[in-house]
């Protein structure tokens, strides 16, 4: 096979989460074990740090690993879904797996895959670990997909363990409550090895605490150890200081002023987990000095390829594609749009079917133009649906068959002055026509 027909073969032959949701699961984590046994188990042959949480682990997990390349250690990075190209999901150094690799790693294991029936996830995640073994990593950034306790990447050992926040999202699955979501996202906290949680919230906080004392881990709240003394959002930049928690100086001459490149607001609350995070790595023994924070904050996008984060696309119209799906990430899109200054704005959305899509449109701005369209994928909500169900709401829009149809009628609509904002899902960004 060659590449293209690899990807369809992974694409059409495994249960995937993001076509057909939940039927595309395991309930326990013997497929990824079983398919690591077959390899020679790779997880055990480089460090790892683990990430999960509802929102923001992406960024985290790309935030980490810009700051371990500008330090000048090879440096793997495993995160999903991937927006526009498979190969997003396995990096590293920035550097996307080689085509030849996917393929080479498909056809060797293409026996394994039709005895264990491994879900596409776990086959990602497989080839993930042994590249980077192979590779000889000096450090792997590996993102959960789905919860934590039964992810399939919760077969590593890792160095540490970082948890950004926990909102209500896929509650079918992983409980209809902050607690018991919680209670997932802990499963990757290990037996005397450090957790950061990014942010601290009332119910999650108890589940943290119990489980890190049940497993002996030491346990950090990175909002309790450094706060934001100050904070200004650009079109581009994020800058924001952060000092000691304890420092009550005026002058704040311990804070510290950092520059990101992912520009939303909402990264705040990230950027404390990662600087929690690199302060137990430094103990660890890595040599991450100030200049490569700095300098890998600076230069996420660049140095590992994220996109969809308050990703600006265009100055007139002002234009931004954001992954922001569940209710809280809408809020923080909400928050982000009151620092922009525009005359009208047009929102280009389309949500997935086992979403709280009421809940989510009852958020959006009602002044807004819509242009309600759907992802070419199995999950994805009706276009049709999607608008009378906003109607109920009070948004005024119309339907488009797909996101490409969309997006053009939202740019022959807008003025120079106007905001065109993609967002509702992933895979809304990841339809949107590139170049």
């Amino acid at each position: 096979m060659n590449y293209q027909q690899t990807i369809e073969y992974l694409y059409s032959r495994l249960p995937m989460f993001s076509k057909v949701g939940a039927s595309a699961l395991k309930n326990d984590l013997l497929n990824i074990r079983l398919l690591c046994g077959v390899l020679g188990h790779p997880e055990s042959r480089f460090p790892t740090v683990h990430i999960a949480g509802t929102n923001g682990k992406g960024s985290t997990s790309h935030m980490l690993s810009a700051i371990f390349q500008s330090a000048g250690y090879k440096t793997g990075l495993y995160t999903s879904p991937h927006l526009h190209d498979f190969r997003e999901r396995i990096r590293i150094n920035g550097d996307m797996i080689p085509e030849e690799r996917v393929v080479s790693f498909t056809g060797r294991i293409h026996q394994h895959i039709e005895t264990i029936e491994p879900s596409f996830f776990e086959v990602t995640v497989a080839m993930a670990f042994e590249w980077f073994a192979e590779e000889e990593v000096d450090i792997a950034i590996i993102e959960t997909g789905l919860g934590g306790r039964l992810d399939s990447t919760n077969i590593i050992s890792p160095l540490l363990s970082i948890i950004t926040n926990i909102s209500l999202d896929h509650t079918l699955i992983l409980g209809d409550t902050p607690e018991l979501i919680a209670r997932e996202k802990a499963g990757i906290i290990k037996p005397d090895t450090p957790v950061v949680i990014s942010e601290t919230q009332q119910g999650p906080e108890m589940v943290f605490r119990e489980t890190a004392d049940l497993h002996n881990a030491p346990i950090l709240f990175a909002d309790q150890h450094y706060r934001i003394t100050h904070s200004h959002p650009g079109p581009e930049i994020l800058t924001v200081t952060v000092a000691a928690a304890n420092h009550t100086s005026g002058k704040d001459t311990l804070a510290t002023t950092y520059q990101l490149d992912l520009p939303g607001h909402y990264q705040e609350k990230n950027l404390l987990g990662v600087l929690a995070g690199v302060n137990i790595l430094r103990q660890e023994g890595y040599q991450l000095t100030d200049e490569a924070i700095q300098k890998g904050l600076s230069n996420v996008k660049r140095l590992t390829g994220l996109g969809g984060r308050w990703e600006v696309i265009n100055q007139h119209p002002y234009t931004v594609l954001d992954v922001g799906h569940n209710e809280a990430g809408i809020r923080a899109i909400l928050e982000q749009l009151k620092l922009v200054s525009f005359e009208k704005l047009h929102i280009v959305t389309g949500f997935v079917k086992d979403k709280d899509v009421p809940a989510a449109l009852r958020l959006l701005p009602p002044n807004a133009t819509y242009y309600f369209t759907r992802a070419q994928i199995p999950r994805a909500l009706d276009e049709t649906e999607l608008l009378a169900m906003a109607r109920q709401e009070g948004l005024q829009g119309t339907s488009f068959k797909d996101v490409p149809s969309a997006f053009d009628a939202a740019k022959k609509a807008a003025g120079e002055n106007d905001m065109i904002l993609v967002c509702g899902s992933c895979f809304i960004v990841g339809d949107m026509p590139q170049g």
